[in-house]
């Protein structure tokens, strides 16, 4: 065998080690918990790249954010892994952080929850997480998504104020706009918002008001689901009138169905999109009855929030 033949074979066998050692280590990265330190705290997040993740190519980020009482880890159970197969056919990021004791500051200024008592930076959290990714895992900087339910879908609203030209598009879930929100939100650019309420929500009422179920607690105030998007129409210099057009009934037998009120275009070629899940309650449609309908309500099935999220995201980018 020629010396060249022989540099070939060791080449090959060489790269054939490579590849296979970053598969495994991408592998073990999936299952282990990271943490990053801002504001004086040790944070913590679950980390999903791609199964064909690859250090040379920019790829989007999605930030999925927990609902009050819940965590990152579940948060991706809620919807049943949905996001991290839709990376891998997809290529994107995923990142599922951690609130304070299972709760996001949305600005709410609770005093039950010591993300809110004690004024966390969950903002600086997520700004950190960006610029980490960016700069660790080539995440393209103006490819920058956030989505949440409820207390996540709430929080994921204040970035949107707060980050405008970070982050591209939110989608926001079982909640509507903190009722102080508006008074301090100042857009630097349009930022494409998707909104996903159900009009039978049993702790964030349709209508507005407190947060909370009939009987028990409550949890400050939200702007109904019209007050809501008409300010982020307004934000987003959007049309006023919507095209109106309902979604085929895959599941009758769910009691929901699905229509869609779409704003557009609108400044910097945002887009502002109301899914009204008719019937349906504190949920993620498509995901987990984390518990019995009788407590939050339906899950839809007539749509996955997964699919329809991300394929508002991938439309838009920050320009």
């Amino acid at each position: 065998m020629s010396f060249l033949s022989r540099a070939s074979c060791v080449l090959i066998v060489l790269l054939l080690f490579s590849s296979r050692t970053a598969i495994a280590q991408n592998s073990l990265d999936r299952e282990l918990p990271r943490s990053i330190h801002v504001g004086g705290l040790e944070r913590t997040y679950q980390l999903y790249p791609p199964s064909s993740y690859d250090s040379s190519r920019s790829l989007p980020l999605v930030i999925l954010l927990h609902g009050g009482g819940g965590t990152g880890e579940g948060m991706e159970k809620l919807t049943m892994g949905g996001f991290n197969r839709l990376a891998d056919r997809e290529g994107f990021i995923v990142v599922y952080p951690d609130g304070i004791e299972k709760h996001w500051n949305d600005g709410r200024g609770l005093q039950a929850y010591r993300a809110h008592r004690e004024n966390i930076d969950d903002v600086g959290l997520i700004s950190a997480l960006i610029e980490h990714f960016i700069r660790t895992l080539n995440v393209d900087p103006n490819r920058i998504y956030a989505a949440g339910i409820s207390n996540g879908g709430q929080f994921s609203q204040r970035l949107a104020c707060e980050l405008s030209d970070r982050i591209a598009a939110i989608g926001v879930v079982a909640a509507q706009l903190p009722e102080h929100l508006p008074s301090s939100c100042a857009l630097k650019k349009p930022v494409s918002v998707l909104m996903m309420p159900g009009t039978e929500d049993p702790l964030v009422a349709w209508e507005g008001g407190e947060i909370g179920f009939r009987r028990g607690r409550k949890f400050g105030r939200v702007l109904s689901v019209r007050e809501s998007i008409d300010f982020w129409v307004e934000q987003n210099r959007c049309p006023g009138s919507p095209v109106v057009t309902y979604g085929p009934d895959r599941d009758p037998k769910d009691g929901t169905r699905v229509r869609r009120q779409a704003y557009g275009p609108c400044g910097e070629g945002a887009e502002v999109v109301l899914y009204a899940i008719e019937g349906g309650g504190h949920t993620w449609p498509g995901g987990d009855q984390y518990l019995p309908a009788g407590i939050i309500g339906r899950t839809s099935r007539d749509i996955d929030a997964n699919e329809v999220i991300w394929n508002f995201f991938k439309k838009h980018t920050l320009r």
